[in-house]
C-alpha cells in the first residue's frame, strides 16, 4: 500500500505540491500570528523587569512608562526637581534616577540620567568607563559607534528637521552589557548636560514662580507642555546655559533641581515599592509599576491578537474550501483508476485507506511545513523590530502550541476522509463505464 501511494504521489506530484503549499501557508499565518504575539509579550514583559517603579508628572501612566522604559519619543509634563530630592534622601529607597530625553545623534536616542542608573541598568560594562563628566557618554551595547567618538546632540530626529547643539559636544567613555531592552540602543548622558545645553538652570532660575505653581498642585498639562518647550524643546533654539565638557559631576539632588519628565526608582523592599506608589500617586506627580500598565496594554493586545487570529482562520477555511474542491475534481479524474483496483479484486476498506492515508500525508506535511515557515517568519518579524527597537523578543514554541497541532492535525483527518468516502461509494462498474 505505501509502494501504491508514493507511486501515486510522484506522478500526480504538481498536484501534490500545490495541496502542500497551500495548507503551508494557511497554517504559517496562524502559527506566525500566536508566536510573534507571545515574543512581544514576554519581551516587553522581561524589559520592564528590570524598572521597578517609575514617577513622572500628572498624566498619562502608558505614555510615561512607553517613554522612560520603552524610550518612544513623546512630550512629557515636567514636575518639579523637588521630587527627586526627595526620593533621594528618602531611606525607603535604594536609588532614584532622573532621565530627560528629546535629543539623539545617529537615530539613537539621547538619555540625560545619573552615574547611579548608568552603572545598575545592565550590571556592568563591557568596555570603557562610566562618566564621570559632563561632557562624556555611555552608550548601550547596541549602539554602532566606538569608544573615543564623538557625539554632536541633536534636538528632535532628523526626519523631523532637528538641529545639531553645539553648546557641548559627548565623548563616548564606555560601553554597556546588553540588557535586551530598548536601552541597548540609547546614549546615555550625564542629566547636568542635558540640562545646561537646554538652559534648564537659567530657566530654573528665572521662572521660580512657575515651578512652585505647578509644585503646589496645579495639574495642568498644558502648563506642563510649556515648562518641557522652554526647557527641553526649545523651538527657537535659544540655549543659554553654558556646558563645560570638563566639568565634575554633583548628583547631591536639591530641591532646586530643574524641572524632570520623569525618575525611575528602584525601592529597597517590596513594601517600600507600594508605599512609595501610592505617596507619589496625588497631587501632581503619578508613580506607576511597569508591570501594571503592561498588562492594559496586553489586553489591548489580546483584542488585536485575536482579530488577527480569526484572519488566520478565516485564511484557514478558504483553504480547506478550495481542497475540498481540488479533492472531488481529483477523486473524479480518477474513477477509472479506483475502478480498475475494485474490478481486480482490491476491497472497499483497502480504496478507502489508501486514498485517506494519501490525502492526510499530504495535509500532514503541509501542517508541519506552516509551523516551519511560521516559526521563520515570526524569527524574522522579530529580528527586524530588535533591530530597530532594541528589544529582545524570545520567538519559541510552548506546549499550548501542541494543542494547535493536534486541532489541526485532526482536522485533517476529517478533511481527509471526504475523498476517501467518495472512493469507497463507487462502483467499480460505474467507475470503468466513466
Amino acid at each position: 500500500m505505501i509502494r501504491f501511494i508514493l507511486a501515486d504521489l510522484r506522478r500526480l506530484w504538481m498536484g501534490s505540491l500545490v495541496v502542500v503549499l497551500l495548507v503551508a501557508l494557511a497554517t504559517a499565518l496562524g502559527v506566525s500570528v500566536v508566536l510573534q504575539e507571545r515574543a512581544l509579550r514576554l519581551g516587553s514583559a522581561r524589559a520592564a523587569d528590570r524598572f521597578d517603579l517609575v514617577i513622572g508628572a500628572g498624566g498619562s501612566e502608558t505614555q510615561l512608562v512607553l517613554s522612560s522604559v520603552f524610550l518612544q519619543p513623546s512630550p512629557l509634563p515636567l514636575m518639579s526637581g523637588e521630587v527627586l530630592a526627595r526620593l533621594a534622601a528618602d531611606p525607603r529607597v535604594d536609588w532614584a534616577a532622573p532621565i530627560g530625553f528629546g535629543d539623539s545623534f545617529s537615530g539613537y536616542p539621547i538619555v540625560g540620567t545619573s552615574t547611579m542608573l548608568a552603572q545598575n541598568l545592565s550590571g556592568g560594562l563591557t568596555e570603557g568607563k562610566i562618566f564621570v563628566r559632563e561632557g562624556e557618554a555611555v552608550i548601550g551595547a547596541a549602539v554602532k559607534l566606538s569608544l573615543g567618538g564623538e557625539i554632536k546632540p541633536m534636538h528632535g530626529s532628523l526626519e523631523e528637521g532637528g538641529e545639531t547643539h553645539t553648546e557641548l559636544v559627548y565623548h563616548i567613555a564606555g560601553r554597556l552589557r546588553p540588557t535586551g531592552t530598548a536601552w541597548d540602543r540609547a546614549i546615555l548622558v550625564p542629566i547636568q548636560g542635558v540640562w545646561h545645553i537646554h538652559g534648564m538652570e537659567a530657566e530654573e532660575h528665572s521662572e521660580d514662580g512657575e515651578h512652585e505653581h505647578e509644585a503646589s498642585g496645579t495639574d495642568n498639562a498644558e502648563h506642563g507642555h510649556a515648562h518641557e518647550k522652554a526647557g527641553a524643546d526649545h523651538d527657537g533654539h535659544e540655549h543659554h546655559g553654558e556646558a563645560d565638557p570638563d566639568a565634575a559631576l554633583d548628583e547631591s539632588w536639591t530641591a532646586a533641581a530643574p524641572g524632570l519628565p520623569a525618575i525611575l526608582v528602584k525601592p529597597k523592599t517590596i513594601a517600600d515599592a507600594y508605599k512609595l506608589r501610592q505617596d507619589y500617586r496625588s497631587g501632581n506627580t503619578v508613580a506607576v509599576f511597569p508591570g501594571e500598565v503592561l498588562t492594559n496594554l496586553y489586553a489591548t493586545l489580546g483584542d488585536a491578537k485575536q482579530i488577527l487570529v480569526a484572519v488566520a482562520s478565516g485564511a484557514q477555511a478558504l483553504v480547506a474550501a478550495s481542497l475540498v474542491l481540488v479533492t472531488v475534481i481529483h477523486i473524479g479524474q480518477r474513477r477509472r483508476q479506483i475502478g480498475a483496483l475494485r474490478a481486480f479484486g482490491a476491497p472497499r476498506g483497502a480504496i478507502f485507506g489508501i486514498v485517506w492515508l494519501e490525502f492526510f500525508f499530504l495535509l500532514a506535511v503541509g501542517i508541519a511545513l506552516g509551523f516551519a515557515l511560521g516559526y521563520a517568519a515570526a524569527l524574522i518579524l522579530s529580528g527586524m523590530f530588535s533591530q530597530t527597537s532594541g528589544i529582545t523578543m524570545p520567538v519559541g514554541f510552548a506546549r499550548e502550541d501542541a494543542g494547535l497541532a493536534a486541532v489541526l492535525l485532526a482536522f485533517a483527518t476529517i478533511l481527509a476522509a471526504l475523498p476517501a468516502v467518495l472512493a469507497y461509494r463507487q462502483s467499480p462498474a460505474q467507475a470503468l463505464r466513466a
